[in-house]
């Protein structure tokens, strides 16, 4: 008997068994330590719940019928926080069993009739734990891939990043006009609960919509008195200029919309491609709002910044003309209710 117990190799997985007969849970732990599985057990269902909000399992073995929960029940809870947990239920009669349909609502792994001689129970263990390394390689494959995509991602928004300050250098009056586009269209996305993903897009769009400019000539972008009608002309190319830029690029096919259509406007009259309302991008519509803000908000060669309430006053009268109706409320309302958000984005981005 010793020699057999020095022979046991121990198996780096936590399994948890819960079970209100107590005598079947020391009979599961002495069959499982004999074959190299350590087990954690509980009697009540309420405290391995709590046990299981607190510490990662691997496994778990569940009984079917208990107080003053059945497993089912257990489960249901588990899942409102743990997904992925494989979980076997033990049922103490065929006819006992659950329903496939539960098993399948639940994502419970599978179900193993209560034996004496615990053969299936352990072979249903083993297979389990070949699905949980399974499950970790993929995992960590996916993390690893997520990883060099973040790096990826990094150094192209380092690489555009570069040109996006070299347009922004060339003109002091519009220095943090697109860190500043970019949060006041992330700030609008928040208050339309968007999703992370939106957000995301939003941000990264915002950073980047003028990006085009870097191919717009100097004396143009610099000019203090009006632009003609060639030289304005040219200034509008530059939205396609930058999804020509970025359109190589898969990782920025989110953002296109952003920077080719950020001068579109609600009634059609917008360039490039002259969108109308829904059809306009809906990331666009909120970006055009955040860049026309900026835009009436900053100090320019020829004008001082104008005053809030004119600026209120001119995206009301352009709702539905301009903005969509629905983004420019929006925006009116975190300008009305929470100012404090703009003046704190505007000090960050001077």
């Amino acid at each position: 008997m010793r020699k057999y117990q020095q022979e046991v190799v121990l198996y780096p997985y936590k399994i948890m068994a819960v079970d209100d007969d107590g005598g079947i849970l020391d009979s599961l732990k002495v069959v499982l330590n004999k074959n190299g599985y350590s087990l954690d057990t509980y009697t009540n269902p309420l405290d391995a719940i709590e046990v299981l909000k607190k510490e990662h399992y691997d496994l778990l073995l569940l009984d079917f019928i208990m107080d003053p929960l059945h497993g089912d029940q257990v489960v249901e809870q588990i899942r409102e926080f743990d997904k992925g947990l494989y979980i076997l239920l033990l049922t103490g009669h065929k006819d006992l069993a659950p329903p496939l349909e539960t098993l399948k609502k639940l994502d419970i792994q599978g179900y193993c009739e209560k034996s004496s001689d615990f053969e299936q129970l352990l072979l249903l263990i083993q297979s389990g734990l070949k699905s949980v390394d399974q499950m970790k390689l993929i995992n960590k494959i996916n993390d690893e891939l997520a990883d060099k995509n973040d790096a990826l991602e990094k150094s192209y928004l380092d690489t555009i990043g570069i040109l996006r300050q070299t347009v922004e250098a060339k003109d002091p009056y519009t220095r943090g006009h697109s860190d500043r586009v970019s949060a006041y269209s992330v700030l609008i996305g928040k208050k339309l609960n968007l999703d992370d993903k939106t957000l995301h897009t939003l941000k990264i769009g915002g950073l980047f919509h003028d990006i085009g400019k870097i191919g717009i000539p100097d004396s143009i972008l610099l000019k203090e008195s009006k632009l003609d009608d060639n030289e304005y002309s040219q200034i509008k190319n530059h939205p396609s200029i930058g999804a020509h830029i970025l359109g190589n690029v898969e990782m920025f096919s989110d953002i296109i919309p952003i920077v080719l259509h950020h001068h579109e406007r609600f009634d059609g009259h917008g360039y490039p491609s002259q969108l109308k309302g829904e059809d306009i991008p809906y990331v666009a519509r909120i970006a055009a709002v955040a860049d026309t803000f900026d835009a009436m908000t900053s100090k320019r060669s020829y004008r001082n910044a104008l005053p809030l309430d004119t600026v209120k006053e001119e995206i009301k009268r352009c709702e539905g003309t301009q903005f969509d109706p629905a983004i420019a409320e929006t925006f009116l309302s975190i300008l009305n209710n929470d100012y404090d958000e703009i003046l704190n984005i505007q000090q960050k981005n001077k």
